[in-house]
């Protein structure tokens, strides 16, 4: 499987996501959570995480999109 279409698949589960779902990375345990947004890369509050733009990555460890998980609130 190429890496486009995995992504794809990716993107296409953060579009199932509930628009308050926070995420957790799996490489450094940032939460992003979309009531705050990302200060970092000046994401506004209320982002949910199926929006964050294709460039956005963890402010904390810089891992992509698709090593983050949704968590169990």
């Amino acid at each position: 499987m190429d890496q486009q279409h995995i992504r794809r698949n990716d993107s296409n589960v953060a579009a199932r996501l509930a628009d308050e779902t926070r995420l957790e990375c799996r490489i450094c345990w940032y939460v992003y959570d979309p009531a705050c947004g990302d200060d970092v890369e000046q994401i506004p509050p209320d982002t949910p995480f199926a929006a964050l733009p294709d460039w956005w990555r963890c402010p904390r460890c810089d891992a992509e999109k698709d090593k983050f998980l949704p968590l169990d609130d």
